[in-house]
């Protein structure tokens, strides 16, 4: 997908709200073309002529899922008293959206492999996640490279995320992970 959130319309933004409570409430199996059109109060026709497949539902969700980060990590980094506090903040809303919308998160990272920083058209969403994880980040870069930290540091949180979620990780232990994230690996120096 190479665009922004598709040019919906009203019915288009009501079916791509839908997709992520069903998903959410109940999983991705539930987002059926009919459930969707009965939630969304849109007829199965309308459905189509905004999206071709349920994949490109998926990618719809995916796409605001990635606008709703980077809002949130926007706001997180510009609250921060200081740059050097910006990247604790920005780890903590990016952990909270994504603990916090687990089936949007897969949406993104999971059913949507076209959806890539490095695709020659990744969605405007995307670029704008990951600038604000470098944004944060360059304040702590030290003379390395602020887009590689940036990759560093979102390969640390989704790799946190995904093994929290999948209970690999030792659950008393979360505090203590983030701490060691936020300071002790990104030194300002």
């Amino acid at each position: 997908m190479g665009t922004d959130d598709p040019d919906t319309g009203r019915d288009g933004d009501a079916i791509v709200s839908t997709a992520w409570q069903l998903a959410e409430a109940e999983g991705w199996a539930a987002v059926t073309a009919r459930r969707l059109a009965e939630h969304a109060a849109v007829d199965l026709g309308a459905l189509y002529e905004r999206f071709a497949d349920r994949d490109a539902v998926v990618a719809a969700v995916a796409v605001r899922g990635f606008a709703d980060l980077a809002t949130a990590l926007t706001a997180a980094r510009t609250a921060a008293s200081t740059p050097a506090q910006a990247w604790p903040a920005v780890m903590a809303a990016y952990l909270d959206f994504a603990y916090a919308n687990p089936e949007v998160y897969d949406a993104m990272f999971a059913h949507t492999p076209d959806l890539t920083l490095g695709a020659e058209q990744a969605p405007e969403t995307v670029a704008a996640t990951f600038g604000e994880l470098r944004a944060a980040l360059t304040p702590l870069s030290a003379g390395r490279d602020p887009d590689t930290l940036a990759e560093l540091g979102w390969s640390l949180l989704h790799g946190m995320v995904m093994l929290t979620r999948g209970g690999r990780l030792r659950p008393e232990a979360q505090d203590e992970r983030e701490s060691l994230l936020t300071h002790p690996l990104f030194p300002a120096s």
